[in-house]
């Protein structure tokens, strides 16, 4: 036998014996169920990294995850910034939204490729409404007063609204760090009118934030009950996902389980 035939035999039968390991290994791996993809969205004066706590969680359980970062610029650039995330994914997509994030994914979610919405401690608008449709019904929420426009139209939070109002159950330095990275939001996006909300041919789900002092508790639970939401209620701030993050993980996952 020649050398060139002895190494090639040494192949085959290497290629040979590792064939049936692929295969067993893949027959152990579980198929996941439901939507495998999760996209979520922020809301004002945040960015992508309000999820930071999430996404380990989500990943390590095999989703594919992106973090959206809207430019909180206008309602459309915004919807525009997640639809552009919804396309890289491979299939069907849960889509999370946080506080306005909920306006963003309401009007997204008419992406076909959307198959169930999920609002945490969001603002849910029915066709034609803006922010401020969707809010006036109920009494404003105490962390409104703090929001600070400044000379080019965008919309900052103040320390105090974010210390009492936005993140009153974190840590001091976690506040200060909150306040010191806040996105400033466009004021325009608040009067600004989605087309045609999603929810009402999606499965939705609602996290209740019951010490939320940005979008009242009262309003919340209205929201879920428009929508028919299955909903969670935890004794948070305005954002669970940083504060309760394991809990509104299994949230998430359960959701996408189920879709």
């Amino acid at each position: 036998m020649s050398l060139i035939n002895h190494f090639a035999s040494i192949a085959m039968l290497a290629a040979t014996a590792i064939l049936p390991l692929s295969q067993d290994a893949n027959a152990k791996t579980p198929a996941m169920k439901g939507v495998k993809n999760i996209v979520l969205v922020h809301g004002a004066f945040a960015d992508g990294s309000s999820w930071a706590n999430i996404i380990p969680m989500l990943q390590s359980k095999g989703y594919n995850v992106i973090a959206v970062q809207n430019p909180l610029t206008s309602l459309e650039d915004d919807v525009a910034a997640t639809k552009r995330a919804i396309a890289l994914m491979d299939g069907p997509v849960l889509l999370v939204g946080h506080s306005y994030g909920g306006m963003v994914i309401t009007e997204a979610g008419n992406d076909p490729k959307v198959a169930g919405l999920l609002y945490v401690c969001a603002l849910v608008p029915n066709d034609g409404q803006s922010v401020i449709d969707v809010t006036q019904a109920f009494p404003p929420a105490p962390g409104s007063s703090e929001f600070k426009p400044d000379a080019s139209g965008f919309l900052s939070l103040s320390f105090k609204g974010i210390d009492q109002y936005f993140a009153q159950d974190l840590p001091e330095e976690t506040r200060k760090t909150i306040y010191a990275t806040q996105t400033p939001w466009a004021a325009k996006a608040t009067t600004t009118k989605v087309t045609k909300a999603s929810w009402k041919d999606k499965s939705s789900w609602f996290i209740i934030g019951l010490d939320d002092q940005m979008v009242p508790v009262d309003l919340a639970k209205a929201e879920a009950k428009m929508i028919n939401a299955k909903t969670l209620e935890l004794k948070s701030s305005h954002i669970p996902m940083v504060s309760q993050p394991k809990k509104v993980a299994d949230f998430i996952i359960g959701a996408a389980q189920q879709l």
